[in-house]
């Protein structure tokens, strides 16, 4: 499944009254439409990323991975655009608004899930409070269904030929306040699912000054990931292992240059901010890793679990190889992933192991490595 994502930020952000564009407003060092870019470039299911964007409006700082479309006068404009620079082979498209910086992988998960079963879908949360229907002068005219009333957030997720048709019709003069109302006005039932309290949408001085606060003040969590891998030996082939060569009679046989240690670090990190595994990111199907090193890989992968709120806070390590012996190379192979990984050598830790000569590892077949990682963010 081929999933493109459209950031919709072409408005001027007036109501914010902060005299610039309110998807260039920073909240903890980041401006909104960078927190909503990196959400999408860093979710695995999402493979392509465009931004709607006010010519008078500059790019972001860091645009690897995204393309920019000029935004038209309306927001069913600017993603007009957008869709029609998406590639062609994209089966699911996204649309968000740069204005909700705190979306999360869950909620683009759901969304992308329930577009491909169902066609058409938005995130939403359900009204808490009594909803009164009121007339011009203000009077009460009904009090609504409770338990019928959701308030839409984005993400909005369509097959591309519904989209596709939804935006035909906002073509031809019909406007809708969103893409799923146009949807709707096309024919197509748009499914709802769970969006979050915390999907906030910054609209007013005082949101942002909120948002901001929940920044500083908020909750943090620590999350678990564990990793493993293991590769054949082989003769011919360089012994890699944390990023330091070690003399050895046979190396690791891999797409890439099979560095075990690497490989189960990265999983690690990357399950424990829940964004994906090595083969999501890195699949040996694809040219680009032919050879690549395992420490440039897990470099990526700290880029994206920090692009998602993530720091790492230490690393811990198996490997499990009959011979060579790796005690003099620990120190290194320690310095090297704290390197690759952004943190204090004492926040990393390597061990060896021997398989006591049971299965291929035993027998001096194969190479191992089991790998532990603990991330922590705010939530």
């Amino acid at each position: 499944m081929r999933v493109a994502a459209i950031i919709a930020a072409a408005g001027s952000g007036s109501r914010l009254g902060a005299g610039v564009p309110k998807q260039l407003l920073e909240i903890g060092g980041r401006t909104l439409l960078e927190r909503s870019i990196d959400a999408f470039r860093s979710h695995p299911l999402v493979g392509e990323v465009i931004v709607a964007l006010s010519p008078h409006v500059p790019p972001p700082g860091s645009i690897e991975g995204i393309r920019i479309v000029s935004g038209g006068a309306r927001r069913q404009d600017s993603v007009a655009n957008a869709f029609d620079a998406i590639r062609e082979d994209a089966e699911i498209v996204l649309i968000h608004d740069a204005a909700r910086p705190f979306v999360s992988a869950d909620v683009i998960t759901r969304t992308i899930e329930a577009a491909a079963a169902h066609g058409a879908a938005i995130a939403a949360v359900a009204a808490v409070d009594t909803v009164k229907r009121v007339d011009a002068g203000n009077s009460i005219v009904e009090t609504l269904p409770r338990e019928e009333i959701y308030l839409a957030q984005t993400p909005q997720a369509f097959r591309r030929e519904i989209l596709a048709r939804a935006i035909e019709l906002g073509r031809s003069g019909v406007e809708g306040t969103d893409e799923a109302a146009l949807a709707e006005r096309a024919g197509h039932r748009v499914q709802v699912v769970s969006g979050e309290g915390s999907n906030v949408k910054i609209t007013t001085a005082s949101d942002l000054e909120a948002a901001r606060e929940r920044e500083r003040v908020g909750s943090t969590v620590s999350r678990v990931g564990v990793g493993y891998d293991l590769h054949r030996l082989v003769e011919g082939r360089p012994l890699l292992l944390g990023g330091v060569n070690v003399p050895a009679e046979k190396g690791a046989f891999g797409h890439s240059d099979a560095d075990v240690v690497c490989h189960a670090v990265t999983d690690a990190i990357l399950g424990a901010a829940r964004a994906g595994d090595i083969g999501q990111h890195f699949p040996d199907t694809d040219p680009r890793w032919k050879g690549a090193s395992s420490t440039l890989l897990l470099e990526e992968a700290v880029r994206i679990v920090r692009a998602a709120g993530w720091t790492v806070d230490n690393v811990d390590v198996v490997v499990v190889l009959e011979r060579p012996k790796l005690a003099p190379h620990r120190a290194e192979m320690e310095a090297r992933l704290a390197a690759a990984i952004g943190i204090p050598e004492g926040a990393v830790s390597v061990k060896a192991k021997t398989n006591e000569g049971v299965d291929a590892v035993g027998r001096g077949e194969a190479v191992a490595a089991h790998a532990v990682a603990l991330v922590r963010g705010v939530r």
